[in-house]
């Protein structure tokens, strides 16, 4: 399955020489990507204008050639995010999911019918929970960062989204998961983007080579009777498409459902080449597509 993208107000301007040339609304930004081996398709002249460079060299560091405020707002994929540069790179949005953002909001849509409960694990800036939510879905957003999920639910608030059936749960991943387990609470959808390494909020840590299949089993479990997918993406080097793929082949039940895989990409008009981002893997019951 390939998910279409619609970037809005996002666009990939080129790629090269580690590096991605990237605007964000009205501000471009140059910042290390270490996939983009090749070389820049733009002359060198177009890289000089970046308002804003990001280097990963003697320490994360900044180099602002415009003010940029201290935040701004772009929309992508109808969604609208509030924006604003960290001291790791970041600027509070992954462009790459921007297709898996349409794709929620439609799968998500049932005429006539109760609902669907979605679990969204590792949930950073709130895309998918609000893909979910205006998709009519009621949606369980868990982040381990208060800040974070402060900024998901000032993403909601833009959005018109307040009052949208979304619980907002700061916690650790595994320990939240298994008290709904103990409770018996289950959902029809799950969507998980797990990090490489990270730290709870009590300071537990995830190493997804370690908890990656203990972190499924969990999911299994909290899927409903009636479950229609599972959503896991991840942007750990390793961790290709088809190790994903095997990953729900041995997690999920096979009867009556899919499996397909495949990567994420950046994506610009020529003569930008497109950039891996990550990889996903998708478990969709049999028939869940369809209204």
């Amino acid at each position: 399955m390939k998910f279409k993208a619609n970037t809005g107000e996002y666009s990939l301007l080129d790629s090269g020489d580690g590096r991605k040339l990237e605007r964000f609304g009205k501000f471009i930004f140059s910042r290390p990507c270490a996939a983009a081996v090749w070389k820049p398709s733009l002359p060198p002249g177009r890289w000089e204008q970046a308002d804003a460079i990001f280097d990963r060299d003697g320490g994360n560091s900044w180099q602002f050639n415009t003010e940029i405020p201290t935040s701004w707002n772009i929309t992508v994929s109808g969604i609208t995010f509030k924006l604003s540069t960290t001291d790791f790179g970041h600027v509070g949005l992954f462009p790459e999911q921007a297709g898996t953002w349409g794709w929620l909001n439609s799968a998500l849509r049932v005429r006539n019918a109760a609902p669907l409960s979605v679990l969204n694990l590792f949930a950073y800036s709130g895309g998918a929970t609000l893909a979910a939510a205006k998709g009519g879905a009621k949606v369980c957003h868990l982040d381990a960062s208060r800040g974070m999920t402060q900024r998901a639910r000032e993403n909601a608030d833009i959005n018109g989204l307040n009052d949208a059936p979304i619980r907002w749960i700061v916690d650790d991943v595994i320990k939240f998961m298994d008290r709904e387990v103990r409770r018996g609470n289950s959902y029809d959808a799950i969507i998980l983007d797990p990090p490489s390494f990270g730290r709870g909020k009590s300071k537990e840590v995830f190493k997804i080579e370690r908890d990656i299949m203990g972190l499924m089993g969990k999911c299994r479990k909290l899927l409903s009777r009636n479950a229609r997918f599972l959503f896991l993406s991840c942007h750990t080097p390793a961790f290709t498409p088809s190790v994903l793929e095997n990953i729900l082949a041995q997690s999920l039940p096979q009867k009556a459902a899919s499996i397909s895989a495949g990567e994420l990409y950046l994506s610009g008009r020529p003569p930008a080449l497109p950039v891996p981002s990550g990889t996903y893997a998708l478990w969709q019951a049999k028939g869940a597509g369809r209204q």
